[in-house]
C-alpha cells in the first residue's frame, strides 16, 4: 500500500478537495467516511476507487478483512494528522473511501410510488427526505437540477443509509418528466384548490413532489398535479419544514394503504 506523510502530496490534496465537496471537473466523485458508510458501500457497490486509512488504526476501521482484499493500488495509508484533516466531523473515524455515486438509468415510465424533489437546496433536508421516504416504503427518488447532491457528506449523514436502500435519479428536468414519463398521479402540498390531507384518497401509488425551502414547488409543476393536498395545522404558526411535511404525507398514505391491505 502507498503511504502518504506530506500535506503537499498531490493525491492527498486532491482528496482534500473532495472532502470539501469539490470533485474533479467532469466527475461526480465524492468522499465518504466511517465504518458504517464504507461497509454499506462495499456491500452494495463493491470496491471504491480509493480507500484511505489512518496509520494509527491497525484494524482499518474495523474492515481489515474486506479491505485487505482490495487491490493494493486502491489503498493508501495516511499519517494520523493527515487522516484527521480529511474528516468532516470531530474525532473522525480515520477511514475514507473515494467513490463515484451510482447513476441508475432513468426508467421509461414512472409507474411506481416515489418522491420528486424540486430544488431542495439544503443537503440535510435532502437526506432527511430520503430517509423518511425509505422508511415509508418508497424506493425511488427523482431530484431536479438545483437540488443538493443526494450523496454529499451532509445528505449521507442525515439519510442514515437511505441512499443505499433507494434508486436515486439526480439533475433531472421534472417538467419534462411529467410530459413523457409519469404514469402515476402527481401529488403536491399547496394551499390553492387543495383538499385536507386526511380527506384525500391515498390508496394508489403516486409521485409526491416536495419543493424548495423558500419558494416551494415550481408553479408549473403545481399546475400539473392531479392531487393537491393541504396539511391541517393550528392557526398562527408558520408552515411546516419540507421534511416534516413530507413525513406527515407519506405516513398518512402508508396508514391508508395498510388499512386497505396494500402494504
Amino acid at each position: 500500500m502507498k503511504q502518504i506523510s506530506s500535506r503537499s502530496n498531490p493525491l492527498y490534496r486532491s482528496v482534500q478537495r473532495l472532502a470539501a465537496g469539490k470533485p474533479p471537473k467532469g466527475t461526480h466523485q465524492l468522499m465518504i467516511e466511517g465504518d458504517h458508510l464504507c461497509q454499506a458501500w462495499l456491500d452494495h457497490f463493491g470496491a471504491p476507487h480509493l480507500a484511505l486509512f489512518d496509520a494509527a488504526d491497525p484494524d482499518l476501521g474495523g474492515l481489515r478483512t474486506q479491505v485487505m482484499k482490495l487491490a493494493p493500488e486502491r489503498c493508501v495509508i495516511l499519517d494520523p494528522g493527515l487522516a484527521a484533516g480529511l474528516s468532516q466531523v470531530a474525532h473522525g473515524p480515520g477511514l475514507y473511501f473515494v467513490v463515484e455515486p451510482p447513476e441508475p438509468e432513468l426508467p421509461a415510465r414512472v409507474d411506481h410510488a416515489c418522491i420528486w424533489l424540486d430544488r431542495v437546496q439544503d443537503p440535510g433536508n435532502v437526506g432527511t427526505l430520503l430517509r423518511t421516504a425509505a422508511a415509508a416504503g418508497i424506493g425511488h427518488a427523482y431530484l431536479s437540477a438545483g437540488c443538493a447532491q443526494a450523496w454529499s457528506h451532509k445528505a449521507l449523514r442525515s439519510g442514515q443509509g437511505a441512499q443505499f436502500a433507494m434508486r436515486i435519479y439526480e439533475r433531472l428536468d421534472l417538467q419534462a418528466a411529467t410530459n413523457d414519463r409519469l404514469g402515476v398521479p402527481l401529488a403536491v402540498t399547496t394551499l390553492d384548490g387543495a383538499i385536507p390531507l386526511y380527506e384525500a384518497d391515498l390508496g394508489r401509488p403516486c409521485a409526491w413532489i416536495f419543493g424548495n425551502e423558500g419558494q416551494g414547488v415550481d408553479p408549473g409543476l403545481i399546475a400539473r398535479a392531479s392531487l393537491k393536498i393541504t396539511i391541517p395545522q393550528a392557526d398562527g404558526v408558520e408552515s411546516l419544514n419540507v421534511a416534516a411535511a413530507a413525513a406527515i404525507c407519506l405516513f398518512e398514505q402508508r396508514r391508508q394503504q395498510a388499512g386497505a391491505g396494500r402494504q
